[in-house]
């Protein structure tokens, strides 16, 4: 009988192991991922809301082309400085942790926006929106990547950029069109996004991204990185996507003035559509480019970035519209493949639990010359003309942007591209 009763417990010992199996969970539906990329849209259609506004604000408060870029500028100072801490505190946190005072952020930059009547006022509504979107390129497009899971990085890739800049173009055409056609021009734009943004908040709710695993040990505040051994793939991003992001930001900072003063042209409609084309074209590029190589896409990105830049100053000595809208659908086919180019090789190569941090500097890299350049081109621009101000931005950003085609082509070799 002992002999009897202890036969039966080594199949029940050895069963319990094999039922693990069934257990595995399936891989996230392909809906969820689209909707996981809706905060990251929804940030950025705040980003560039206030654009097609400007030329209203200046005539209300008014202030100079180069206070102008300070406005503008102060943005990219919020989102700086998020991009020091919001990196590593989504890979320690969590994504919603990160996420969530974001959009509450973006939330208050609206009611600010949508109420101001000074300079300052404006400084502070594009600060709280600098930091929101700050959080969401390093947080929100790393949770696009998490739900996605590792056998979907590219597609993860490919969707966080598209969200960023289809949200982008999105903001100004949005603008643009409720100043014209709706009651409360510089308002009602900022109430719709406001919805937009709470929406938002619902999405990351149920998010389905998991704990974070990493176990860093560093500073909270400090400037991002990436893992030893990854440094090649985020200068060979910072290489193009600097010069691409610096040309869209001129064309969103000073490209209505160009529209309004130079070629003659008040229609805030206008000045809208030419920044959604802007970026529409950057999301189109993006999904035609997708499967080259990616060292084929940051050479690419270099060269048409150098060419938008070529026709601008073609504009702007012509006074042809037709060539300043050229040069800004250029301008956003280059920012598409190189922040495309960029994010996929970080999605490649660098672990989940560094990778906000990654994306953080990558954005970092392309952010403070996009801060800069155009603000220099401003003040320059109220000095000598916004006609000698354009064409000399133009040129230092051609040179740029061929220096990083160069140093694709002469450092890029070996870049991985995995199915």
């Amino acid at each position: 009988m002992p002999a009897t009763r202890t036969t039966p417990v080594q199949p029940i010992a050895t069963t319990a192991p094999a039922a693990a199996p069934a257990t595995t969970s399936a891989p996230t539906p392909l809906w969820w991922i689209w909707l996981a990329a809706w905060p990251v849209t929804a940030v950025f259609v705040l980003s560039n809301a206030a654009t097609p506004l400007y030329v209203l604000w200046q005539h209300d408060i008014g202030f100079s082309k180069g206070t102008l870029t300070v406005v503008f500028a102060f943005y990219i100072v919020g989102l700086i400085g998020s991009l020091l801490v919001s990196g590593v505190a989504s890979d320690r946190l969590g994504r919603k942790p990160v996420l969530l005072p974001a959009l509450a952020l973006g939330l208050a930059a609206c009611l600010i926006f949508g109420t101001a009547t000074s300079v300052t006022a404006l400084i502070m509504a594009r600060l709280f929106t600098g930091i929101a979107v700050g959080a969401v390129v390093s947080a929100g497009m790393a949770a696009v990547t998490d739900v996605a899971g590792p056998e979907r990085k590219r597609t993860a890739a490919l969707l966080a950029s598209c969200a960023m800049v289809f949200g982008a173009g999105l903001g100004p055409l949005l603008a643009g069109v409720l100043s014209e056609l709706a009651p409360a021009p510089t308002t009602t734009v900022f109430v719709v996004e406001a919805v937009v943004l709470v929406g938002a908040v619902l999405v990351v709710l149920r998010m389905p991204v998991p704990r974070p695993e990493g176990r860093d040990r560093g500073a909270w505040v400090r400037v991002p990185g990436v893992p030893r051994g990854n440094g090649r793939q985020l200068a060979l991003g910072i290489a193009v996507f600097a010069p691409g992001i610096t040309a869209t930001s001129f064309v969103l900072s000073l490209g209505p003035s160009l529209l309004s003063g130079l070629l003659g042209t008040t229609d805030r409609i206008v000045a809208g559509a030419v920044a959604f084309a802007m970026f529409l074209t950057a999301t189109g590029v993006q999904f035609a480019v997708q499967k080259l190589r990616r060292r084929t896409v940051l050479t690419a990105g270099a060269a048409v970035t150098a060419l938008s830049m070529a026709t601008l100053a073609a504009a702007v000595h012509s006074g042809a519209v037709a060539m300043l809208v050229l040069a800004a659908l250029l301008a956003g086919a280059g920012q598409g493949m190189g922040q495309l180019g960029g994010l996929s090789l970080l999605n490649a190569g660098i672990p989940p639990q560094r990778l906000a941090e990654a994306n953080a500097a990558l954005n970092v890299g392309g952010y403070v010359p996009a801060g800069l350049l155009p603000v220099s081109a401003g003040y320059l621009s109220d000095a000598v003309g916004l006609t000698t101000g354009a064409t000399v931005f133009a040129a230092v950003l051609l040179g740029l942007a061929a220096l990083g085609g160069l140093v694709v082509l002469a450092t890029g070799r070996g870049v991985t591209d995995p199915a």
